[in-house]
This record gives structure tokens, C-alpha cells and sequence, in this order.
């Protein structure tokens, strides 16, 4: 009897540690948790942003007291992922606002899976469950997108055409004076793609103004005078019609910018210089300074050097005054002054020495004091030689 007792307690405690050895194995082997990442599009197969995605292994009753046991926020492009997820079978909604946009009735999560569960709003059984207003509202929508869509991508072609560009004008620019008839091509097309961008028209217009400075380089190499050559005076005519019509754009926008507006008006009194319509470049500086006031000393200095150099040196030097009244620290135009006067020079009878007009020899001095190794410098020396001016030695090194 002692014996049989002895077996059945020895049973007993073998049944107990098998027990518990199986126990302590579960333990051990604990499933791992699965991971969840998906897309979220809307019915017009856009992202769909600040949507959250919802996890509860309750199948049933309404959707507001179910217990949401994971919730995961999808980003601006409409994707999310999660982690820590309990094996099982789960039903999915997604909310956005409150809302509920969408779900799936079962999703089965196995231990350590990362599983993709995308939403896509834009299927056709999501569509056809939509009201008719809700169509209505879902077509206008793409309409709308589709368009911003498209003029996106106009930008960016614009965008990079201009990049481009303005590197090829860049390399072409003097002396070398390289052909850009490509790029007069590639911003012709651009203007007709946007023709409401002022910025456009004005970059046209560098690219007709290089192409002209091209032709006129070969013209000056040939020994003829390039107003005299149709082709270089339609590009620079071309050039000063741009730039009007981007002042013109630009004057008409939202936020117009005069500073912006006068340098179009600068340039196109540039080109219009270099086709010989020296009228018409006249009235473009004055509107420029009328635009911008503070630069005026460097339009009128421009408008006194155009003057200047078609040999009218009396309005030369009433451009020239005027650039020196708006800013007087700019040299050339006292070279323009002088050599505006000094063609009225006169000679003393009774010395036979020349004699300066009024103004003269004072505007040389100032060209000197401000750029003393410019340019004019050697010619200015020479005169104020002639007329027997002592030159101040501080104009013989320049400015530090």
C-alpha cells in the first residue's frame, strides 16, 4: 500500500513539473508583435492628409463605441506605418476630421508580419457609393487639379528654360559676343507659353539684345556700321519692345515693383541706343528715373553717354548735369561734361592760350579725383596738360 501511494505521489509531482516546464515555455515564445505601413489616396487619387488609421479587434455595434485599440496618423503625403500590433483579426477604419472616410471589414495580422494595408479612394466601388453630389463635386475638383496640375509643370519647364538661359547668356556675353539664336528660340517659346509673365519677356529681350551685340560684332569686323544692318536693328528693336511689354506686365501685377520696372525701362533705352533710336532711348531712361529716383544718376549717366557718343553734346551735357545733381560720385558723367564744353573752347588773344569754358576744367578734376586709373584718365591728363592745369598728384594712384 505504501508503495502504490509513493508511486501516485511520485505521478503527481512528474504531472506538476510538466506543467510547469510547458508554462514557462509559453512564456518564453510570446508571439512578436506585427507592423503595418499603406497609402492613403482620395477619390481623385490624390494624397490624403492628417487621416488616422484605426485598429479594433471588435467587429460589431457602432463604430463610435467600438474600443479603438491602435490608432496611426498618416503624414502630407499620405503615408503611415505602425508598430507594437497584437496578432489577430482587426477591423481598419480611416477618419479624417471626425470623419469616416473608409474601412476593411477583416485584416489578419500574424505574429512579427509587416503588413502593407493601403486605401485607396478613388476605386471604382468607393466611387460608385459617392452621392451624385459628391460626383459633381469630385469632377470639378479634378478639373481644377488637373489644371493647377498642368500649369505646375509649365512653371517648371519655364523655370528651368530660364536657368538655361541666363548661363548661355552669361557665356556668350563680351567680348566674345557668341551666337544665342537658340536661346532667342527657347524664350520666344516660352513667352507664347505664359505670355502674362513679365520676367519672361524681359529675360526675351537679353536674349535678343546678345544676339544683336553678336551680329553687330561680325558688322564691326567687316568694317560696316551696324545701325546699317537690318537683322542687328530688328533684334535691338525687338529687345526694346520686350522689355516694354514686361514694364508693362510688370506694372499691371499685383505687387508691382518700380525698382524692377525701371531696370526694364534702363534696358530697353540700351537697346533702343544701340539700334540708333536715340529719341525713343531718351524718353525710356527718363521713364526709368521717373520709376526710380535714387538710381537716377545711373540712368541719366546712360542717357548722357548715348548723347555722347552720337556727337549731341549740348543734350549730352543736360543729361550729364542732370546725373551728376542725382548722384554725384559717379565719374563718367564729369567726363562727359567736360568734353562736352570743352568744344568751346576759346584762345586768348593776347597770350594765344586756350581757354576752358566755364565748367570745364573743374568736371576733368572731379572725373580724376573719383577715378584716377579710369579709363578717360590718359585723355583727361592730356587736356588738363594743354591748358596748363596742374594735376593734383593724389589723382595718380587710385582709390584704396
Amino acid at each position: 500500500m505504501a508503495k502504490s501511494r509513493m508511486m501516485v505521489f511520485q505521478a503527481a509531482v512528474l504531472a506538476s513539473a510538466t506543467l510547469f516546464g510547458t508554462g514557462v515555455g509559453i512564456a518564453q515564445q510570446a508571439a512578436a508583435p506585427a507592423s503595418v505601413h499603406g497609402h492613403l489616396n482620395d477619390p481623385a487619387g490624390m494624397p490624403l492628409k492628417n487621416v488616422t488609421v484605426q485598429f479594433t479587434k471588435d467587429h460589431s455595434g457602432d463604430l463610435k463605441n467600438r474600443k479603438w485599440v491602435y490608432k496611426f496618423t498618416g503624414d502630407d503625403n499620405g503615408d503611415y506605418k505602425g508598430t507594437g500590433i497584437e496578432p489577430g483579426d482587426y477591423f481598419v477604419d480611416i477618419i479624417q476630421a471626425d470623419k469616416n472616410l473608409d474601412f476593411v471589414e477583416s485584416s489578419k495580422f500574424v505574429a512579427g508580419e509587416d503588413k502593407t494595408l493601403n486605401f485607396d479612394l478613388s476605386r471604382k466601388e468607393y466611387i460608385d457609393k459617392m452621392s451624385d453630389a459628391d460626383k459633381a463635386a469630385l469632377a470639378e475638383y479634378k478639373k481644377h487639379a488637373g489644371e493647377a496640375m498642368e500649369a505646375n509643370k509649365v512653371i517648371g519647364n519655364l523655370n528651368a528654360t530660364l536657368k538655361t538661359v541666363r548661363a548661355d547668356l552669361a557665356a556668350a556675353a563680351g567680348p566674345k559676343y557668341d551666337d544665342v539664336s537658340k536661346d532667342v528660340t527657347s524664350m520666344k517659346q516660352a513667352v507664347d507659353s505664359k505670355p502674362d509673365e513679365g520676367l519672361l519677356w524681359i529675360t526675351y529681350g537679353d536674349t535678343l539684345v546678345a544676339q544683336g551685340d553678336h551680329l553687330a560684332k561680325d558688322d564691326r569686323a567687316a568694317g560696316k556700321p551696324p545701325t546699317s544692318d537690318d537683322d542687328v536693328v530688328k533684334n535691338y528693336t525687338m529687345a526694346a519692345d520686350s522689355f516694354k511689354k514686361g514694364a508693362d506686365l510688370m506694372a499691371a501685377s499685383k505687387k508691382p515693383s518700380p525698382t524692377d520696372q525701371a531696370i526694364a525701362y534702363n534696358s530697353m533705352g540700351n537697346s533702343l541706343a544701340k539700334a540708333g533710336k536715340i529719341p525713343e532711348a531718351q524718353a525710356a531712361y527718363e521713364n526709368a528715373v521717373k520709376l526710380d529716383p535714387a538710381k537716377g544718376g545711373m540712368y541719366y549717366g546712360n542717357e548722357a553717354a548715348v548723347l555722347f557718343n552720337t556727337n549731341q553734346m549740348e543734350a549730352a551735357l543736360a543729361a550729364a548735369n542732370k546725373a551728376i545733381a542725382a548722384d554725384p560720385t559717379r565719374p563718367d558723367p564729369y567726363f562727359i561734361k567736360g568734353q562736352a564744353l570743352i568744344g568751346n573752347a576759346t584762345v586768348d588773344p593776347k597770350t594765344q592760350k586756350p581757354v576752358a569754358p566755364p565748367g570745364c576744367i573743374e568736371a576733368y578734376q572731379k572725373y580724376l579725383e573719383l577715378a584716377p586709373d579710369g579709363r578717360s584718365a590718359p585723355t583727361v591728363k592730356e587736356i588738363l596738360a594743354g591748358f596748363d592745369v596742374k594735376i593734383d598728384t593724389k589723382y595718380k594712384a587710385g582709390k584704396k
